[in-house]
């Protein structure tokens, strides 16, 4: 039998089954032709188009109903054949045929069960974009997909700064998600759309789009106009949140306005404003790098009294900075501090503290760290093993210095050229040639 003329007959009596109202004859003829497809070696993809192009082709020829449509695509979620829906849902819809909210609470429930939870924020999105909003039910399942992903405190926390108290509306939590995850993945453009959609029906609260308009704008780089939103919002009677200030101090300290990023830092503690870590990681990433390192210490200080703890590229930041500055041992007590908090240090925070003992000439310290890290299952980068080796030549202990160089090379890493020069000048000294000769010969070879 002609596999393709098969399909169209069966897709006819499909229509006519769901015309008649016999659905669940209908649903198992569904199954049938799925089940068939799938075990000929389509992919999903392909299963799942070619049906619904079938579907769609003899529509017409039966004067069929929209429901139809509702039936493949919850029988298709009931076969877990998920990964090109979202992309069906786009083809009916350019055809003039939306799902119901109940199919897509369908396909949501199973997306939200299956591994592949970003599906389920795919699928909203595009019904935002069709005007086809949820119910509770729907809220209900995206608030377990949060939940399944860890990021439900972190939006529950999102909300709260903007909207001053804690929230127990699902819906507003998810919105708010949604809107953020788009800004903060650069899809502006997309993130505002859905949003003013979301206004129309106003299933979103006026402070929290405020918030995400002059979140967008400072993403965007446009600070003049991230300004004018937020004087209209205090037009209309809305205030200033921690949310909508951290903002602006992040965008601040991109720009190397520290002054202006600390300003808006007091005006918060003047307002009774919280800060949290996200505030604090600017400043300290913005006083790190334009030499406000006393201030940079405060900021770590303060956090770590709250309860909070930095991010570690703000931290190896300020860690890299107070190294340089011949503070290595001020950098080495912050991070004490946090190690009794928890905090996680990587590669890159010991690398700087070994930087900095170097400079200062105190090895055994850098040797300290480096038991430390193996302590904590951490590999020493080639900088670490560097700093090592030259401090260990400085102090005489050139067999030592060998003994790294060969670890070094054993994983793979490159010595610098300033290490060659160093095991050069410190075997010369010690009157063994041959081995500063060897030196000098990888060196060249390695260049």
């Amino acid at each position: 039998m002609n596999l393709q003329h098969g399909m169209s007959s069966y897709c006819i009596t499909i229509h006519i089954l769901v015309k008649a109202r016999l659905f669940k004859d209908a649903k198992a003829l569904v199954e049938s032709i799925l089940v068939n497809k799938k075990s000929m070696h389509d992919g999903p993809v392909e299963m799942l188009n070619n049906v619904l192009d079938s579907l769609l082709g003899s529509y017409e020829v039966v004067g069929s109903t929209p429901f139809v449509f509702d039936l493949f695509m919850q029988t298709c979620a009931k076969l877990r054949i998920i990964d090109s829906v979202v992309d069906g849902c786009k083809v009916l819809d350019e055809r003039g045929f939306g799902l119901s909210v109940i199919s897509y609470n369908t396909l949501l429930h199973v997306m939200q069960k299956s591994e592949k939870t970003s599906l389920v924020w795919s699928l909203y999105e595009h019904m935002i974009d069709k005007r086809m909003y949820p119910n509770e039910v729907t809220y209900r399942i995206l608030v377990r997909a949060l939940g399944k992903e860890g990021r439900l405190k972190r939006f529950l926390d999102v909300v709260e700064r903007i909207h001053g108290k804690r929230c127990s509306l699902p819906g507003m939590v998810v919105n708010t998600c949604l809107v953020f995850g788009l800004i903060d993945r650069g899809k502006v453009g997309e993130g505002m759309n859905l949003l003013k959609k979301m206004l129309q029906k106003n299933i979103i609260p006026d402070t929290i789009s405020f918030s995400l308009v002059i979140m967008a704008k400072v993403r965007m780089g446009d600070l003049d106009a991230a300004w004018e939103v937020y004087e209209e919002m205090r037009k209309r009677g809305f205030e200033g949140n921690s949310f909508v200030s951290t903002s602006f101090i992040g965008a601040y300290c991109k720009q190397g306005k520290i002054e202006e990023a600390m300003r808006l830092m007091r005006e918060m503690d003047d307002l009774g404003m919280k800060p949290y870590d996200e505030t604090f990681n600017h400043l300290i990433e913005g006083c790190s790098g334009t030499g406000y390192l006393d201030e940079s210490l405060k900021f770590c200080e303060r956090m770590v009294k709250m309860g909070l703890l930095p991010s570690p590229l703000a931290f190896n930041m300020m860690v890299g900075k107070l190294c340089s500055d011949g503070e290595a041992k001020r950098a080495d007590e912050a991070l004490t501090v946090l190690l009794e908090m928890g905090f996680v240090p990587d590669e890159n925070t010991y690398s700087h503290l070994a930087n900095g003992y170097m400079t200062l000439g105190d090895v055994e310290r850098i040797l300290k760290l480096y038991y430390e890290m193996e302590y904590r299952s951490l590999s020493p980068c080639s900088s670490f093993l560097n700093s090592l080796i030259i401090a260990l030549c400085r102090h005489g202990r050139v067999r030592e210095a060998d003994e790294f160089l060969n670890l070094l090379k054993a994983r793979s890493l490159i010595p610098g050229s300033h290490t060659y020069k160093t095991l050069i000048a410190s075997h010369l000294e010690k009157g063994n040639k041959t081995r500063a000769q060897q030196f000098c010969e990888e060196m060249v070879e390695m260049s």
